[in-house]
C-alpha cells in the first residue's frame, strides 16, 4: 500500500510575481508545481491535492464587475466564482500532471472534483464577516450595494470601501465518498479547491453561500476524513520561522504539536493571514489523529520528504 498525502497548494503559488498573472503564466507556474508532486508519486505516495484560489476568484469577480458596469451583464455570485476557479485551476494542475506522468512513464489517472464543503450557518463568522473580496469602491457605491444587495462593506485602510464576507470553518466535504473511491482506486484527486464551495444545509437541501473557507483548514479536514498519512502545506517559504522577518528570526526544522500551540499563544511569530492559519490547520489535523505534517515550498518538497529541509510537525 502506498502512503497517502494531502498536499495543499497556495493560490498565490500560481502567480510568481505581479508581472506574470495571465492564465498562461498561471498554467506555467502550475507546471512547475506538478513536477514536484510527480516526484512524490514516483517516491511511492498517493496524493490528494487541495489548492487556494484567492487571486483567481479576485480576477473572476473583477471581470464580472466590469462586464456588469460596462455592458449590463449579470454579476457572478461568489460561490459560483469559486466553482469556476476550481474548474480552471483543476484543469491546469490536472493536465500538467497528466503530461508529466506521460513523460516519466507513470500510469496514474488524474481527476478534478468540483467540491462543495458544508459549513454551519450558525458559525460565528457569519455574525462578523471579515474577509475582503472584490474591487475597491467609493463610499456611495458601497452604501448602495449594502442597501440593495445586502452586502457587508467596510472601509479598508483609507484605500476605499470593500465587500467583506464570512470565513466559516469547514464541517464536511460533501463529495467525500467520491474522493475516497477515487483515491482507493489509485487516482490523483484534485479537490476542495479554494477551500471548497461553501454550502449550508436547510431542511436537507444544500445551498451555496457567499463565504470563503480557508483552504488549509479544508485540506486539514480532507486529510482527517481520508485518513491521510501526511498533510503537506506548500507555501512561499522553505521552512517556518519564529519572529519571521526580524533580527532574531529563527528557522524551525521540527516542532511538536504542544510547541506549535505554545508559539501560537505567544502571538508574535506567525502572521495572521499567512502562516498562522497553516499552523492552526495542522494542529487540528494532528489532534484528530494525524500522524505528521510538513510545511515547505514547492521546489523543496522532494528534499523535505527526505528530511533534508522543511518544517515537520509531529505528535508530542
Amino acid at each position: 500500500m502506498n502512503k497517502l498525502a494531502v498536499v495543499a497548494i497556495g493560490g498565490n503559488s500560481l502567480i510568481k510575481d505581479k508581472s506574470k498573472i495571465t492564465v498562461e503564466d498561471q498554467y506555467l507556474a502550475a507546471k512547475e508545481t506538478t513536477k514536484h508532486i510527480a516526484d512524490m508519486v514516483e517516491a511511492g505516495w498517493d496524493v490528494a491535492i487541495g489548492h487556494g484560489n484567492g487571486p483567481q476568484v479576485g480576477f473572476i469577480l473583477r471581470r464580472s464587475e466590469i462586464a456588469a458596469r460596462e455592458e449590463g451583464m449579470h454579476e457572478v455570485p461568489l460561490e459560483v466564482c469559486g466553482a469556476d476557479s476550481q474548474g480552471a485551476i483543476g484543469y491546469a494542475l490536472q493536465q500538467n500532471l497528466q503530461n508529466e506522468f506521460k513523460k516519466r512513464g507513470i500510469v496514474k489517472p488524474v481527476v478534478t472534483i468540483v467540491t462543495q464543503v458544508l459549513v454551519n450557518k450558525s458559525d460565528k463568522a457569519f455574525l462578523k464577516p471579515t474577509k475582503p473580496i472584490g474591487s475597491f469602491m467609493e463610499e456611495p457605491e458601497a452604501k448602495k450595494r449594502e442597501k440593495e444587495n445586502s452586502w457587508d462593506v467596510v472601509e479598508d485602510a483609507g484605500r476605499g470601501w470593500r465587500r467583506v464576507v464570512p470565513s466559516p470553518l469547514p464541517e464536511r466535504v460533501v463529495e467525500l465518498d467520491s474522493v475516497k473511491i477515487l483515491v482507493k482506486a489509485g487516482h490523483i484527486v484534485i479537490t476542495v479547491g479554494g477551500g471548497g464551495i461553501p454550502v449550508i444545509e436547510e431542511d436537507g437541501v444544500l445551498k451555496g453561500v457567499a463565504a470563503v473557507i480557508d483552504k488549509d483548514f479544508a485540506s486539514s479536514l480532507l486529510a482527517q476524513e481520508i485518513n491521510a498519512d501526511l498533510l503537506l502545506i506548500s507555501t512561499a517559504v522553505e521552512k517556518v520561522a519564529l519572529n519571521f522577518g526580524k533580527e532574531n528570526e529563527e528557522w524551525i526544522d521540527q516542532m511538536t504539536v504542544s510547541k506549535a500551540k505554545k508559539y501560537l499563544e505567544e502571538g508574535t511569530h506567525f502572521a495572521k493571514g499567512s502562516m498562522e492559519p497553516k499552523i492552526k490547520a495542522i494542529i487540528w489535523f494532528m489532534e484528530t489523529g494525524g500522524k505528521k505534517a510538513l510545511i515547505t515550498n514547492p521546489e523543496n518538497i522532494g528534499r523535505a520528504l527526505k528530511g533534508e529541509t522543511g518544517t515537520w510537525i509531529v505528535p508530542d
